[in-house]
């Protein structure tokens, strides 16, 4: 792990996890409609600080809940664009979401810890480059996802004790909008 900060500029991509990164984790559950979603609290200040340092910003889910059947694309839609109105009226932006459906036990490489969703936002911004990209989630998946690219990884601990092979470990997001970047 380092503790040096990264100078960012337009020519970087962000890349997020969605739960327990910009929302709340629901233990052994999905978030399948709105009234089920919590966004956690500074984020949407976070992804709009983001939003003046990087050039793009995509968020890259695991989201089996369609997979199994508990809800569907649409579903998963109206969630997505409740997520990014309360980005945009904070200030922010995200530029796309990509969402894996694949049950874990198809072994998907579009679905985490795989690099399908990293290079689909390629294929739809060929301007990314990984090696100016950094990947922020909450489990080790989407640290071997950021690693296996090339991206500087950081963790999201929320309250954990845990090892990692991240690059950096952050309590939450606001943290690491407020200590991270230049």
């Amino acid at each position: 792990m380092t503790t040096e900060k990264l100078t960012i500029d337009a020519t970087w991509t962000l890349f997020l996890d969605r739960d327990g990164v910009i929302n709340e984790r629901i233990v052994d559950d999905y978030v399948k409609y709105i009234h089920e979603l919590k966004i956690i609290d500074g984020v949407p200040e976070a992804i709009a600080k983001f939003s003046t340092l990087f050039g793009r910003i995509v968020v890259v889910t695991n989201q089996q809940g369609i997979g199994r059947g508990m809800m569907t694309v649409d579903d998963l839609l109206l969630v997505h664009g409740f997520i990014e109105n309360v980005i945009i009226s904070a200030g922010g932006k995200i530029d796309k979401f990509y969402f894996a459906h694949q049950l874990a036990s198809e072994n998907s490489n579009y679905r985490k810890p795989g690099t399908g969703m990293g290079l689909k936002a390629k294929r739809d911004y060929s301007e990314i480059d990984f090696q100016k990209s950094v990947m922020i989630g909450d489990s080790e998946s989407d640290i071997e996802f950021g690693m296996k690219l090339g991206m500087k990884t950081i963790m999201l601990k929320n309250g954990r004790n845990l090892s990692t092979k991240a690059d950096y470990i952050f309590e939450h997001l606001y943290e690491v909008s407020i200590q991270l970047f230049e």
